[in-house]
């Protein structure tokens, strides 16, 4: 029961903590999703079921992107033409933009790489790949460990996350081996599958907590050999350090605790450090 209290509180907090921004406009407080971000950033959402759309320039202001009917004479204003064409200075046209997410979403990207020869096309670029390799030392928490022996540990992990500036979500495989003790015969190699938020995110860092969901466990004990799938849904902390431009140093504190397998009486100790890079 306690377990199931913890998972729950888990899961609340990680769905609140992944929402969209609160943005105030115009006096009116809303929960807005980043479509685009570059020299002008797109945000939207869909509001008591009606798409809105608004843009955010580079000095944090956020207009109203609409296009109201005239009562009399029954077309649309297209106020939003308007209001792109005076943030761009009338360098791209908006002759065949419309207010829909993808019209608004190739014009805003059109511009943002007339700006900033660096800036990944939203449309084109949806995800990005990156690969690291790592190492450490563990206790095995969730294995019997009689005499609290650590033993090191060694392995590699490709993430897949969204391709922009600073992505909050990814998914990651990785696969690790920890080398046996002198006094402690255990030794494993563990496939897993994950996902990773990162829920302090800054340009040069981030801190993110990650969650393997399933494992694959290949152990030996003495001479006995074994393999196993498990469902634990392990969490644990870790944080990228930018260095360069597309490396990172990884620190990670590992297997703190598990929903559907028990702490074996050890207090977790399961620390590595890393380099990934973008692919």
């Amino acid at each position: 029961m306690k377990k199931c209290l913890i998972l729950v509180f888990l899961f609340t907090i990680t769905t609140s903590s992944i929402a969209q921004n609160t943005f105030t406009v115009n006096n009116e407080t809303l929960e807005l999703k980043t479509e685009v971000e570059g020299t002008l950033d797109l945000l939207w959402n869909t509001i008591d079921g009606e798409f809105r759309y608004f843009v955010k320039d580079d000095s944090d202001a956020i207009q109203e992107l609409k296009n109201t009917k005239d009562s009399e004479s029954k077309t649309y204003k297209e106020e939003y033409k308007t209001v792109l064409n005076r943030l761009t200075g009338n360098s791209i046209s908006t002759d065949k933009v419309n207010l829909t997410l993808s019209s608004l979403r190739q014009f805003f990207d059109d511009y943002n790489v007339s700006k900033n020869i660096d800036y990944q096309v939203s449309e084109k670029a949806r995800l990005e790949s990156r690969i690291g390799v790592f190492g450490g030392l563990t206790n095995h928490p969730f294995v019997e460990n009689p005499d609290n022996k650590s033993t090191p540990f060694f392995g590699i992990e490709f993430e897949i996350l969204e391709a922009n500036k600073m992505p909050r979500h990814a998914g990651f495989f990785s696969m690790r081996h920890a080398l046996e003790h002198s006094d402690y015969k255990y030794s494993a190699t563990q496939l897993a599958l994950g996902y990773r938020y990162r829920f302090i995110n800054q340009p040069s860092f981030n801190i993110y907590a990650n969650v393997k969901f399933a494992t694959y466990t290949f152990s030996k004990f003495l001479d006995e050999s074994e393999s196993s799938f498990d469902v634990p849904f392990i969490f644990g902390i870790g944080s990228d350090i930018k260095v360069g431009k597309n490396g990172f140093i990884t620190f990670a504190y590992n297997e703190l605790f598990a929903v559907f397998i028990d702490n074996e009486g050890n207090f977790p100790i399961d620390f590595a450090i890393g380099y990934k890079m973008k692919l």
